[in-house]
């Protein structure tokens, strides 16, 4: 039994589709039929259902799926333990949100540099709807997004932790010192968001949709560095994760507003297709995002 067809075989179960896990695995179509007949008649079984464009583990499959995992995983540490970690090498591909590629990743990226200087990072942004199917499709390896608490049968999630999503501004603001500032207040400052869609706008619209409140921002903009500048030139306010600001905040150039809406909370999230070849970097990789994603969040609705 040869690796590379538990490998083809891998891949077709992880994407759903022959011609798709040829293109990741840089093989003809023809080369991956051949690769899965050639599993086939050595295990005695058909692994594979084809249904239209669309191909479906069979029981076979299904059982044989975990042990190929087993296999691969075996392999890799076999070919890793010899090595020191700074010559490990490989692709790592995330799939992210441009909040976390601007606050959280720089730091993981320079952490996994130093330790494995070979290995390449591409990072991809989207929303997280696109991000999910990206997942699905393995376009990327690792999701790393910001939402409400979310589980798929077809996921591992190796770490969850709830952000703060607060209302910011400079701390010269007049806002500043106020306590409990009423909505009508609130609103009337320039405001500075996030593209419509991002998923900690959604709680934030919907309790003002439902005290009679519309927000209109004088700029929406995907970018929140660049909605940090702004505010630390005191020209309005905006709605951001804790993490974007955290370090404004410590050093006193921001400020988070005491404001009579509700604590919004969301979760940072950590996930894997379950079917994904955990790799040594790509497990060092994730270990990073952990340890940088796990310092603590200011108490909501506080003044520092």
């Amino acid at each position: 039994m040869e690796i590379r067809n538990l490998i083809t075989f891998i891949r077709i179960a992880e994407v759903r589709n022959f011609s798709k896990a040829a293109e990741q695995l840089g093989y003809s179509q023809s080369a991956v039929t051949m690769q899965i007949k050639q599993l086939e008649k050595e295990l005695h079984a058909q692994l594979f259902e084809r249904i239209g464009r669309h191909v479906k583990l069979t029981q076979a499959g299904e059982r044989l799926l975990p042990h190929a995992l087993d296999i691969l995983k075996a392999v890799s540490q076999a070919e890793n333990i010899v090595r020191e970690p700074g010559d490990i090498s490989g692709k790592i591909r995330i799939g992210t949100c441009e909040s976390y590629v601007i606050s959280v990743l720089p730091h993981v990226i320079m952490e996994l540099q130093e330790i494995c200087p070979h290995v390449e990072v591409s990072t991809y942004t989207a929303l997280v709807p696109d991000l999910f199917s990206m997942l699905r499709q393995n376009d990327i390896d690792i999701l790393y997004f910001l939402d409400e608490k979310m589980y798929f049968p077809e996921w591992i999630k190796v770490s969850e932790q709830p952000e703060n999503i607060y209302f910011v501004a400079s701390a010269d603001s007049p806002l500043a010192g106020e306590k409990q500032i009423p909505i009508e207040r609130l609103l009337q400052e320039p405001l500075y968001l996030t593209e419509k869609g991002i998923s900690y706008r959604n709680p934030m619209e919907q309790f003002l949709a439902s005290k009679g409140y519309e927000l209109h921002p004088f700029w929406e903009v995907g970018n929140t560095d660049v909605i940090t500048r702004f505010l630390l030139q005191n020209r309005g306010i905006s709605f951001l994760p804790e993490y974007v600001v955290r370090d404004y905040i410590k050093n006193g150039q921001l400020v988070v507003l005491d404001t009579e809406c509700p604590d919004i909370v969301m979760w940072s999230q950590i996930v894997h297709h379950r079917h994904k070849l955990v790799t040594p970097q790509l497990q060092l990789c994730m270990e990073l995002m952990m340890k940088y994603m796990g310092q603590s969040a200011y108490p909501a609705n506080c003044h520092l």
